[in-house]
């Protein structure tokens, strides 16, 4: 079956119902904006103005306003692209370092992430239905990044068994929420401090029959 060709672009036209897939230049726009709109909530709060995030990012109000019709629309996006970066960024470091060693990077990765949610936190918490399915969002993504770090340094005899990732993603925010404002040395220090212990015993264990 031939795909429909739109009369305009001469691109593919999608079958019916489903999504229309983004051209790489436009995905490259999109992430720019996220970046920018990132960058200006940190410094000046989520309720900064539209046109300063289209200003860094090089876009038009336009184009804002096209992707993302209300702010709450706009946060939750940034949200995700920043758990879609930090789960992204375990298969790179499981790629360049020892199990034991991606874990404990990923980890301090982690707490950056946290220092991500902490300041979008008042937006995440306002009971906007905007924000309603990132919960299992973040299950969905950070979860089986971190699982599949520890499984593979459990394996390597790196940390020792019987650890849930979801134990350890409640422990590293635990310990970066409060300190990551005032002191983010010393939340990273804590984090550094946990995959220690994560480590003791983990030359003694036995292989299982």
């Amino acid at each position: 079956m031939k795909k429909k060709i739109t009369e305009r672009t001469g691109e593919p036209k999608p079958e019916d119902g489903q999504p229309r897939r983004m051209r790489a230049d436009g995905q490259r726009k999109l992430n720019s904006l996220l970046l920018a709109a990132m960058e200006v909530f940190t410094k000046s709060g989520v309720d900064a103005p539209v046109r300063e995030i289209a200003e860094k990012a090089g876009v038009g109000l336009g184009t804002v306003y096209r992707h993302f019709p209300q702010r709450s629309d706009l946060i939750a996006a940034v949200f995700k692209n920043q758990m879609d970066a930090c789960a992204d960024a375990a298969s790179v470091m499981a790629s360049k370092y020892e199990p034991g060693e991606a874990l404990a990077r990923w980890m301090q990765r982690y707490v950056d992430f946290v220092g991500t949610k902490r300041g979008l936190a008042a937006a995440l918490h306002s009971g906007d239905p905007a924000y309603n399915a990132l919960p299992a969002y973040f299950n969905e993504r950070l979860l089986p990044a971190l699982k599949a770090l520890l499984d593979a340094a459990v394996a390597a005899r790196a940390v020792r068994p019987g650890i849930e990732a979801a134990d350890l993603l409640r422990a590293v925010a635990t310990l970066s929420y409060g300190s990551l404002e005032k002191e983010p040395v010393y939340a990273r220090r804590m984090v550094q401090l946990l995959v220690d212990g994560l480590r003791y015993g983990a030359d003694t264990q036995t292989d299982t029959p």
